[in-house]
């Protein structure tokens, strides 16, 4: 048996506890949590820390097999300019992706992330799941705006798919965005995904996406005029709660990633669906577009919040403590307590885990993590907190 106590502890299954005693067995598992009020008794196998336990986060939102792009995209380019580096990116093929998703996948592990919602266009990230001790999910992204090629684009998921089932690998295919399929497209893919219990989509991250799909016009459908789509052909979505309601799969949870530009109009119109999770990426969206997502909004309306670090294209660490250092930045009314509920609890109920994960109580297995160098009496993340996996 290990025992652990520190200054405070989060269990995300009620107020901080100061310093509780944690006793787990040495797998991880919890085997009970003591609230001493204050008063920790003498145990000799006690490891007491300056600091607060939380327990492991959950990324709802990565690119591990974009880490080979890290330092190769000029920041404040916005959406359409972010997109065209990809696609360059995609097509120089520069550096080893196996071999840098291998790495930043135990990166994320010593960062205290136990699980992932990980998008991929490929298998370059799938030797890093087999062995890694992180638990993915492996979300097989489609997009395609020709309706033309829509059976090859989904015929080339499809094989993505058959890939991940033979490694034994979760997974699910699910749409890019709202900007980026045709709706016949979409039809197949919201098929194919009502048959699983997770899906997501980037959503609402740029005012080009709305003025594509709402006006028919703006920089997005200029650089759709490249590949012969223009205002007259494009067949999209009418709008972002449109594609939603009608053209996402209705059935399992869905996370709805960056969410920059969400209004309120469009988030009750979603909520409604239910099972909806909004993804927070507040670092990537300051580096695209020197925006971060309305989080006053997102709580005066009751969303369900998780967090993702998105990719290496756009930060420069795969670092969920990042991620929450940068919203209370943004936001300074945010609680600590609120942000790791964001980071753990929440995001296991999104991955369907919270049956291990996501909370600090008997029988689970969360993780657990020691944030120090914060400031303790105002219960605060400083720009020198640091994470450290304990188990």
């Amino acid at each position: 048996m290990k025992h652990f106590s520190a200054q405070y502890v989060f269990t995300c299954t009620g107020p901080p506890l100061s310093r509780p005693l944690i006793t787990a067995t040495d797998d991880g598992t919890i085997v009970s949590v003591t609230d001493t009020g204050g008063k920790l008794p003498e145990i000799s196998s006690l490891a007491y820390y300056n600091g607060i336990i939380t327990p492991g986060f959950v990324n709802c939102h990565c690119h591990l097999e974009l880490s080979h792009f890290a330092g190769k995209v000029e920041p404040g380019t916005g959406l359409p300019g972010f997109i065209q580096s990809i696609r360059r990116l995609r097509e120089v093929n520069e550096g080893n992706a196996e071999e840098m998703a291998v790495g930043h996948d135990a990166e994320m592990a010593s960062a205290g992330i136990v699980a992932c919602a990980d998008i991929c266009n490929g298998t370059d990230s799938f030797r890093a799941k087999e062995t890694s001790s992180i638990f993915y999910v492996s979300l097989i992204e489609v997009f395609g705006i020709n309706p033309e090629k829509a059976g090859k684009r989904f015929g080339e998921a499809l094989a993505v798919a058959r890939q991940a089932m033979s490694r034994s690998l979760e997974h699910n295919i699910t749409p890019h965005s709202a900007y980026a399929l045709s709706l016949p497209l979409m039809s197949m893919v919201k098929q194919y995904g009502s048959g699983y219990p997770l899906s997501a989509i980037h959503f609402m991250e740029s005012a080009d996406e709305t003025e594509l799909l709402e006006r028919r016009g703006g920089t997005l459908l200029e650089y759709y005029r490249e590949f012969g789509i223009d205002a007259g052909t494009v067949n999209l979505p009418g709008s972002h709660a449109d594609a939603v309601i009608n053209h996402v799969t209705t059935r399992g949870n869905l996370i709805l990633v960056h969410n920059t530009h969400a209004d309120e109009n469009t988030i009750d119109r979603v909520n409604a669906r239910g099972n909806t999770c909004w993804c927070l990426c507040p670092r990537s969206n300051n580096f695209i577009s020197g925006a971060v997502p309305p989080v006053p909004l997102l709580r005066k309306k009751n969303c369900t919040i998780v967090i993702g670090t998105d990719s290496l294209a756009s930060v420069s660490s795969l670092s969920i403590l990042s991620e929450l250092i940068e919203l209370q930045r943004s936001y300074p009314g945010t609680t600590f307590q609120e942000m790791i509920a964001w980071a753990s609890v929440n995001g296991a109920r999104a991955l369907g885990i919270d049956s291990w994960a996501g909370t600090i109580e008997p029988g689970k297995r969360p993780g657990l993590l020691l944030i120090s160098d914060t400031d303790l009496a105002n219960l605060k993340l400083t720009d020198k907190s640091k994470v450290r996996r304990l188990i």
